[in-house]
């Protein structure tokens, strides 16, 4: 027979119940910043966007960074809330007011230094392997307002500052916001009309100017040979504006 555990002595208090919250990781996404993205979409669609759709997506950060079998959910003091991923890893946040209330996150089930979180605004029936210049700056304000910057060495101390403003970032000649072709590539054209201009070395590979020190500390560590900035401050450059480009290689397939 189990010995059976003595009685509490008379008088001895209550063992307390303690209810611990989710505890947010620093580098965890904030579900209000990016309801707060979500708001600016609908804000600013009109002006830059008209027929976009609004995602988000998770890319690669580190060379070994496992991208199958991600889940994500919402995590808030009481509430959890699975997010369905596609199968490009990109998703959508529903609205919930509790979450939202509490403050939630938005989780992985990966180290949050292996990714990059981005805004992902795309017009449908673009040409293949182009983007729309309006769909840029129209995703260079989401992805501020939700805060899905991370680069989080004292090397950017300087971005607490300067260019965290999402209007400094997306309207500024001085602005840093990396975007991600997906493939690497060997040059980014502007086309608008008869008009065609590549981008200076400058504004791809993340400005040329990441260090074996530095790069461990951008969202473009993975991606460098991906990455390229767009000149959304430029208005000479209108909204309906392709951006192409030319890859270093191409698929298999691929006409030559």
């Amino acid at each position: 027979m189990a010995a059976q555990e003595p009685p509490p002595k008379a008088g001895a208090a209550p063992v307390a119940t303690v209810h611990v919250p989710y505890v947010r990781d620093p580098v965890d996404k904030s579900y209000r910043k990016m309801i707060q993205g979500m708001d600016r979409f609908q804000r600013d669609r009109a002006t830059y966007a008209p027929d976009a759709q609004l995602r988000f997506r998770l890319l690669p950060r580190l060379p070994n960074a496992k991208m199958e079998g991600i889940t994500l959910r919402v995590a808030g003091d009481t509430i959890t809330l699975p997010v369905i991923l596609a199968a490009d890893n990109s998703f959508t946040l529903e609205r919930n007011e509790l979450a939202l209330r509490q403050d939630a996150a938005v989780v992985a089930n990966r180290k949050s230094a292996s990714m990059t979180w981005r805004a992902w605004v795309q017009t449908p029936g673009l040409p293949p392997g182009t983007r729309r210049l309006g769909d840029l700056r129209l995703e260079c304000r989401v992805g501020m307002d939700s805060g899905l910057i991370s680069n989080t060495s004292p090397i950017f101390a300087w971005l607490t500052n300067a260019l965290t403003d999402t209007e400094e970032t997306c309207s500024s000649p001085d602005g840093n916001y990396l975007f991600f072709a997906e493939r690497p590539v060997f040059s980014v054209i502007l086309r608008h009309g008869e008009r065609r201009e590549a981008l200076p070395f400058k504004m791809l590979y993340a400005g040329g100017n990441e260090t074996r020190a530095s790069l461990p500390y951008c969202d473009c560590q993975v991606l460098l040979d991906r990455s390229y900035y767009a000149p959304l401050w430029d208005k000479s450059w209108p909204d309906d504006t392709l951006i192409e480009f030319d890859y270093m290689e191409q698929p298999a397939g691929a006409p030559p």
